[in-house]
């Protein structure tokens, strides 16, 4: 009787969040950074990333498993930091890499999601692919109060600031005028909307790069101005 093979069931973002190993290296990255006075860069903040991705992709009607892979990258673009945060998109691809090769992906569906966390950040990075732009507007989108992590006001930076300054975040795709508008409420009694583009401006050039990418413009709407 002829044997019989079965395909593997592919690889899902509910598979890489149940891996004990993802959870404990991406406790381990936003521990470190927390204790450098970064803000939350754990679960909360690649969970927001990877939803912030997939809308992005559904809009665009990306494939279904185009859009399973790009969340995987997500909620796994920041687990260099557990390393340094120096070049943690270099060494998190290659422990995602590491990740998926022992959870069994194939290297096909391995390879993009390596080279969107490589180049998520504005210092070195560049949309390479679909899924790294929908990643980087993601991940730049995400700023909010809930990711300050210092519990004192006095001593905030201007990054502990602008993040407790911003009341409301969302992106917002319109299909028919092919826009991406990542949308602030700003409390200007913490931080002023010029804060915001003191240390955000380099990470808004690229959400705009990324845009272009699939033929959108990026827009930043603060406390109601539109800015192109």
């Amino acid at each position: 009787m002829p044997e019989t093979t079965t395909t593997p069931r592919p690889i899902t973002l509910k598979d890489v969040k149940a891996n004990p190993k993802v959870r404990v290296l991406i406790d381990g990255a936003n521990e470190l950074l927390r204790s450098m006075g970064y803000t939350e860069h754990g679960h909360r903040h690649v969970g927001v990333v990877s939803s912030i991705t997939r809308y992005i992709l559904e809009k665009l009607e990306t494939p279904e498993r185009t859009v399973e892979l790009a969340m995987i990258a997500a909620y796994l673009h920041d687990i260099g930091n557990v390393i340094n945060r120096v070049d943690h998109p270099i060494s998190g691809a290659n422990v995602a890499f590491t990740l998926l090769n022992e959870m069994g992906m194939p290297p096909d569906e391995v390879v993009p999601i390596l080279g969107a966390i490589g180049n998520h950040e504005e210092l070195v990075g560049s949309p390479v692919s679909l899924i790294t732009a929908a990643l980087v507007i993601a991940d730049k989108s995400d700023v909010h109060r809930s990711r300050v992590q210092n519990p004192i006001l006095e001593t905030f930076d201007i990054h502990d600031r602008v993040n407790y300054a911003v009341t409301k975040s969302r992106v917002e795709m319109d299909t028919e005028a092919k826009t991406v508008a990542l949308v602030l409420e700003i409390d200007t009694d913490f931080a002023s909307v010029m804060e915001f583009f003191e240390i955000f401006l380099s990470r808004m050039v690229m959400c705009r790069t990324s845009a272009a990418l699939f033929g959108y413009r990026f827009i930043l709407q603060a406390n109601g101005t539109r800015l192109e």
